[in-house]
């Protein structure tokens, strides 16, 4: 009996404590299985302990609890979750308190398989915005992507409060319908600051990539995430930018997720939305929340299909086919143009025209052209008449053209008393300050001299290519790695409603599309390269006769006018790996080099001598560069007064140097000399020796001066297309004059030459419009930005930008063909007979 009432008491006492660990923990449960076993669809609360009594609470689908946290005692809520055999579901918790207090917040924990989330109410955002209601997705039950998951769990939500009052709460549990996303299927979903929200999407069979789009009336600041099947979920706008990939969004947002991502693990996804507590992130403005009124934002989300990379194929050789087919019609012309022209270059000139004289043997030896053909101009420049090339003063100086009678009377002076002046040729103002200037007067160097001068264009343009191209690769690479690793799609202003991924691009569509620049800039360097064979053939068949026919053809410019075009492709690849504000001036700096190639080899044209060397040029467009990158760092009301300062000054001055053919030396005495030539001949109303010159530098000036004022007003943020617009404004003002002055001094046009003139027009035109359709814009934030994002227009595969790309390529092709081709009228033309201007 003693052993009997021992053991009892043994017992007794380790019951007693056991209650008393229960009671002290304050948790139990006791569990009721429906007629089949499972708890299907829906979850239930199983029992609370508060001090120390069992209160049962059982519902289907929801379930709600009004109580009163005593200062003791936690409460403690245990429910027995299970997972639904065809399709996953998520159970959301939703808790109020009005009368919790700011140093006694109420606190709840809730603990799961894999996890504890925990939040406080009061609820603080930013440590300034306080709520006093918060929910939040628990990690659903998902045997079908997370095998390790177990189907039943038991989720345990415990309250507690350091508060000596008591303080009443609220806790609402409730099953998420719909949970699961379809594609193509709509969902509108409202969120708030403190009641994020998510939703599962798995890829169906056959399906490569999906785009999640998110669209909205409001533009409350949100933030879209795209994160893998794993728990806990980042859902809080601390943690969100923790894993995977996310926007903001003010009005559109649009995320491309492809089923091969590493972000992914078990082909599906999560789709966190997070509104936050203030517009800062997507428009900096801080939007005041009227009292009592709770910050929401409603929106729709949609997921839809993309062009799976397996089908890039069928735009990428549509373009490259089309840009072929150029390639082809070019190929085709020339054979035609072989065939069929029946023009025989010199040789359609009479032997007294190319200057060649009989010989001995009946043999032909080329002559030389008198080059003194300055002395004629002088002649017109007091008579005001043009000579006959027949004239026999032509050849009264040329050697071969010397008679006996001539010799005879020639031998009779002493030569040796008369000075010839033969330094004269060699004195640049000779030719340069006559008022009727002609090519001859500006063409004195030599061939070789002059192709010198042009191949150094090239090749220093490919000294630039590698030092400045090589660098530009490398950081963009590095920009596209930091984007992967961070998942801050926001870094990059892409068209994400058009973004074709592939490989290690985010929008491989708008690297390709730049593949025009380079296939028509290649095709410009054949063309160039065959124009240039065929005259070093004339040159070697003719002898020197050439030098004093047509313009003077240096074609290194033209080569690195290819290059240029060539290499602005690769750049526009470069800066559309990742756009930003910082890096345009990749996209921009070639076409600067462009414009400024494309003037001076205008200029060149007539003014043959007057060209300025390369290292100079090249010179000055890195400064122009320079300005750029300032222009787009440190834009400020001083930067631009400098700005405009510097540009009425350089034009000032460019323009005295064009008015006087180089002759004016750039010093500190220039401005001085201007200010006497404004006296002597503008005050005093004096007639201008160049008058055509005058007014075309006194528009120009207007025109630039215009751009200045413009600038310094308006002081617009975008400074590297300001930049760019003055040289393209710049440079179609001078062609505009060259064509003008051409049609006036009566000189002939090509057909050839009105089709890309016309081609041009038509392209730039259509490429002008869609370069204005903006569909990104990184002078605003990247959630402002995305609200101008449109679809792919072209191919399923192309935006409206892609599309510019195409079309400005093709524009800047036929203008080198202008260019190329202005002057081949003027082949057989004496060049003593072609008028400068």
């Amino acid at each position: 009996m003693r052993l009997f009432l021992q053991l009892n008491r043994r017992i007794w006492i380790r019951l007693a404590i056991l209650c008393c660990f229960w009671s002290s923990s304050g948790w139990c449960y006791i569990g009721n299985k429906s007629k089949d076993g499972f708890f299907h669809r829906h979850h239930e609360p199983r029992s609370v302990v508060r001090d120390g009594r069992v209160v049962n609470i059982t519902t289907k689908n929801s379930s709600e609890v009004k109580s009163v946290l005593n200062p003791t005692h936690g409460i403690v809520y245990v429910y027995r979750y299970e997972e639904s055999r065809n399709e996953t579901t998520a159970l959301r918790v939703s808790t109020q308190s009005k009368g919790a207090l700011d140093n006694f917040p109420v606190i709840f924990v809730v603990r799961q398989q894999e996890g504890v989330i925990s939040w406080t109410i009061p609820f603080y955002l930013d440590f300034q915005y306080e709520f006093y209601q918060v929910s939040r997705t628990l990690c659903p039950v998902d045997k079908n992507h997370r095998k390790d998951i177990k189907p039943k769990q038991d989720i345990i939500i415990e309250v507690s409060s350091l508060a000596e009052n008591s303080t009443d709460f609220y806790l609402t549990t409730s099953l998420i319908e719909n949970f699961e996303l379809r594609l193509g299927e709509k969902k509108d979903v409202t969120v708030t600051p403190t009641e994020p929200k998510y939703y599962m999407f798995s890829f169906p069979l056959g399906v490569e990539s999906v785009i999640v789009t998110g669209n909205s009336k409001d533009t409350n600041c949100l933030t879209m995430s795209i994160q893998d099947i794993r728990c806990p979920v980042y859902d809080m706008d601390r943690n969100i930018r923790f894993h995977g990939l996310y926007q903001t969004m003010s009005k559109e947002a649009a995320i491309v997720v492809q089923n091969s991502s590493k972000l992914l693990t078990e082909n599906a996804f999560y789709v966190v939305l997070v509104l936050m507590p203030n517009n800062m992130e997507c428009s900096s403005i801080e939007e005041v929340i009227p009292g009592g009124k709770i910050r929401s934002k409603n929106l729709t989300i949609l997921i839809n299909n993309t062009t799976p990379v397996n089908k890039y194929s069928y735009a990428i050789v549509a373009s490259v086919g089309v840009f072929f087919m150029v390639y082809v019609i070019a190929g085709v012309i020339i054979l035609i143009f072989y065939l069929c022209d029946k023009n025989e270059g010199f040789l359609s000139l009479s032997e007294q025209e190319r200057g060649i004289q009989p010989a001995e043997g009946g043999q032909h030896s080329y002559g030389t052209i008198n080059r003194d053909s300055h002395t004629f101009a002088l002649k017109r420049y007091g008579s005001g008449q043009v000579d006959d090339p027949t004239s026999p003063l032509l050849n009264a100086v040329s050697p071969s053209a010397t008679t006996d009678d001539s010799s005879s009377v020639n031998s009779s002076l002493d030569t040796q008393d008369i000075d010839f002046l033969h330094d004269a040729e060699e004195e640049k103002d000779v030719f340069r300050t006559k008022t009727a200037l002609f090519v001859s007067d500006l063409s004195r160097k030599g061939r070789k001299k002059l192709a010198k001068y042009g191949k150094v264009y090239n090749w220093n343009l490919w000294t630039i290519v590698i030092f400045y191209g090589l660098p530009v690769v490398q950081l963009m690479i590095t920009y596209q790695k930091v984007l992967h690793l961070t998942g801050n799609e926001d870094t990059c202003y892409y068209n994400f409603k058009c973004a074709m991924p592939f490989g290690v691009l985010s929008a491989f569509n708008n690297v390709f599309s730049n593949i025009g620049y380079v296939m028509l800039g290649i095709l410009f360097l054949l063309l160039v390269w065959r124009r240039d064979l065929l005259h070093r053939e004339t040159v070697k068949k003719f002898g020197n006769i050439e030098q004093y026919y047509g313009i003077p053809q240096p074609y290194g410019l033209f080569y690195a006018m290819g290059l240029g075009l060539c290499m602005e492709g690769v750049m526009s690849a470069c800066y559309h790996v990742c756009p930003t504000y910082s890096n345009f001036q990749f996209d921009t700096s070639f076409m600067y080099i462009i414009a400024c190639l494309c003037m001076l080899r205008l200029y060149q044209t007539r003014h043959p001598d007057i060209n300025a060397k390369a290292h100079t040029a090249y010179l000055y467009m890195a400064f122009i560069i320079f300005i750029a990158v300032i222009g787009v760092v440190y834009q400020n009301p001083i930067f631009w007064i400098i700005f405009a300062v510097i540009h009425f000054i350089t034009t000032l001055v460019l323009s005295v140097q064009i008015y006087y053919m180089g002759r004016w030396k750039i010093d500190l005495g220039l401005f001085n000399r201007m200010r006497l030539m404004l006296c002597s001949d503008f005050l005093q109303c004096a007639r201008p020796m160049y008058k055509d010159r005058l007014i075309l530098l006194i528009i120009g000036n207007i025109l630039n001066w215009s751009f200045a004022v413009y600038g310094a007003v308006k002081k617009p943020s975008d400074f590297a297309s300001y930049l760019l617009a003055i040289f393209i404004g710049n440079l179609l003002f001078y062609l505009f004059f060259y064509l003008i002055m051409k049609l006036r001094s009566k000189e002939s046009i090509k057909k050839w030459t009105w089709f890309y003139i016309i081609m041009t027009c038509v392209l730039w035109g259509f490429a002008l419009y869609f370069f204005l359709n903006h569909l990104t814009s990184w002078q605003l934030l990247p959630a402002e930005s995305r609200d101008k994002n449109h679809k792919c227009i072209l191919l399923d595969f192309y935006d409206a930008h892609d599309i510019w790309h195409f079309l400005s390529a093709s524009s800047m092709f036929f203008s080198f063909m202008i260019l190329l081709t202005l002057d081949d009228d003027l082949q057989l033309i004496r060049r003593d007979r072609i008028p400068v201007f």
